[in-house]
């Protein structure tokens, strides 16, 4: 069963940007610590190192995509810098109005920044292009480093440009310099170049990296660095949260939207049920015609649609995750725990679908979503991959 559910992990890792927003929870101005919902314990051990003047040179932040990782990020080198430093529950706290404050917060939104660098450098020349890494800087002495389109990994010129401002740019407008990297998606040749910075940081600086999973960073990076987690939410917690912050969503779509989260704050509060909610229509489709009385005419009129273009591209990728969580529930429910299936509004029919099928039909599903995605990168037909998925899942 543990293979099943890293297929199903590999085909959730990928973001949609129409399903869930990649701010996380930046854009819920938060103006202090007492704002930053969950995993208190982590959290009050970041800022005792922020009140004994011992912040780490080195920080791993792990947990699920949503979780605040970047949110914290950006927090913790506001705290570290903060002109006119506050407490709350007797711990450092920022103001969050001092220029340090704000500009660093500018880089909230790093959806946006990064869409504006890829931009401009997309007016370069060619010859410029080629040589010009992605990196984000809203405060001097705040670099952040996403992985760089179009590979979304993070580079060698990335890490370079590190090494250079940590060594020969000491911070000029703040107490200490940060380098915030938002993924663990590294380049060969970038990670081991990171471990140079790593293995001799210099004492006015810290490195933080963020990563869904710390096993994809190498051992030599995990070795010299602070590890925090961030654990989920319990949908409890999650509910209530959305009744205040999503009052426009019932009682229904909050406890659909707070499972769905998997208990990241950010992925709850910024997750649009239409688009999943369509998404998850056509993936019924395909697993009705799998484990049902096929109407072939009915699949290949919902794949049309998902045939060309960026948008086909973005529908393709939500209906993937759509369909995982589906299997996902499926799963569950052969295992006989349906008490934690996400799609709660589905149960009764999840509960038909799953009348019969094994767990090596589940283990193919999962598979078979992992070769759509895989053939995606390859530019095959998107239509003909989600027909020939369906039908090679087809258990009459």
């Amino acid at each position: 069963m543990s293979s099943i559910l890293d297929y199903l992990s590999f085909i959730s890792s990928a973001t949609s940007p129409s399903l869930v927003c990649r701010a996380e929870c930046n854009r819920l101005n938060l103006v202090g610590f007492q704002d930053f919902l969950g995993n208190t314990p982590t959290v009050t051990r970041l800022r005792e190192s922020v009140r004994s003047g011992h912040f780490p040179q080195s920080l791993i932040l792990s947990g699920p995509r949503g979780a605040g990782k970047y949110t914290l990020a950006l927090m913790l080198a506001k705290a570290v810098n903060c002109q006119n430093p506050t407490e709350s529950d007797g711990l450092p706290d920022f103001c969050g109005t001092c220029p340090n404050c704000t500009r660093i917060g500018d880089a909230a939104d790093l959806e946006a920044l990064v869409a504006e660098a890829v931009a401009a450098r997309e007016d370069m020349r060619d010859t410029d292009k080629r040589e010009t890494r992605i990196l984000i800087q809203t405060h001097p002495d705040v670099l952040i480093v996403p992985p760089d389109p179009p590979q979304l990994l993070i580079k060698i010129g990335q890490v370079r440009q590190v090494i250079h401002v940590a060594w020969y740019r000491p911070p000029v407008e703040a107490k200490r310099s940060f380098s915030i990297f938002t993924s663990s998606a590294f380049m060969k040749e970038a990670a081991n170049s990171l471990l140079k910075i790593l293995e001799e940081p210099p004492e006015y600086a810290s490195l933080i990296l963020l990563t869904e999973n710390p096993q994809e960073l190498l051992p030599t990076i995990r070795s010299r660095a602070v590890i925090h987690r961030l654990g989920a939410l319990p949908v409890s917690d999650l509910e209530p949260l959305l009744a205040i912050r999503r009052p426009e969503l019932n009682a229904k779509d909050r406890a659909l939207a707070a499972r769905l989260s998997e208990g990241a704050v950010g992925r709850a509060l910024t997750i649009d049920l239409g688009v999943y909610l369509a998404s998850r229509q056509d993936a019924l489709i395909l697993l009705r015609t799998a484990l049902r009385e096929p109407d072939y005419s009915l699949l290949f009129h919902a794949t049309e649609s998902y045939r060309a273009g960026a948008d086909g591209q973005e529908k393709t990728i939500n209906l993937l995750r759509a369909m995982g969580s589906l299997i996902e529930d499926l799963l569950l429910m052969v295992a006989g725990t349906p008490q934690l299936i996400r799609n709660l509004d589905l149960a009764a029919e999840l509960d038909r679908l799953a009348q019969g099928i094994t767990v090596d039909w589940i283990d193919g599903a999962a598979r078979a979503l992992v070769q759509v995605e895989q053939g995606m990168r390859r530019n095959l037909l998107r239509s003909l991959s989600l027909d020939a998925m369906a039908v090679s899942l087809d258990r009459n």
